[in-house]
């Protein structure tokens, strides 16, 4: 058993009336505590206004790009079950933090994190969607699936359009390249050949403004 201390959930600052049932009670505890992905914030700046993004505008991003994309995807997908996987992708977030794409040094341990924040914040729920909700979460993560490919792409190509709009964004990280930038968004061509030649087509015209640093000797 961990010695740590048990997380203080925010249902706890307003606790529910005695008497609620408990699998409703558990379910809207689930529900007040994912209200926290609104306080996670990424590196990516918005399109509409001068500050960064958080993980719940992403995450809805991503459902609409899935509704809008999907007749992209090289192989058909169910366009409910994709807006699912993108919606709880980046949940595990909450507690494990964002770790910005071009940080390899803070991804080191970003897995064995982000599991252990699964276990713990789908563990809020009753035992059934619990493992629904870990089950989805996985299944993004594996990318074995047509759906859980195009989430992954949406979830690459979304900051990318976001970077395009702010000439450069992320991609002026220090030490990165336009080819880096190439590399980690190439996994949308696992599930969009099209949806990747346009991504290439922003990020090469982006490298040609001058808004992502081309490789040394090149």
């Amino acid at each position: 058993m961990s010695d740590e201390p048990r997380r203080k959930l925010l249902a706890e600052k307003t606790p529910f009336p005695d008497g609620l049932d408990e699998r409703l009670r558990a379910q809207l505890t689930f529900l007040v505590e994912v209200d926290r992905l609104k306080t996670v914030l990424r590196q990516s700046p918005l399109a509409a206004a001068d500050r960064r993004e958080n993980d719940a505008e992403h995450s809805w991003h991503l459902a609409m790009m899935v509704g809008v994309l999907a007749e992209h995807s090289d192989r058909p997908v169910d366009v409910g079950h994709t807006v699912q996987l993108v919606l709880v992708h980046d949940l595990v977030e909450i507690y494990a933090g964002d770790t910005p794409l071009y940080d390899s040094a803070a991804g080191a341990d970003q897995e064995e994190r982000e599991a252990a924040a699964a276990d713990e914040l789908f563990g809020l729920l009753p035992d059934d969607q619990a493992r629904r909700m870990r089950a989805l979460w996985d299944e993004f993560e594996e990318r074995r699936t047509p759906e859980a490919r195009f989430a992954k792409a949406m979830d690459r190509l979304q900051p990318l359009l976001l970077n395009w709009m702010a000439r450069g964004g992320t991609w002026r990280t220090p030490g990165v390249t336009a080819d880096d930038v190439r590399a980690r968004k190439a996994v949308i061509g696992d599930a969009s050949g099209s949806l990747w030649e346009a991504g290439r087509r922003l990020i090469d015209e982006g490298e040609q403004r001058g808004w992502a640093r081309t490789s040394p000797g090149e």
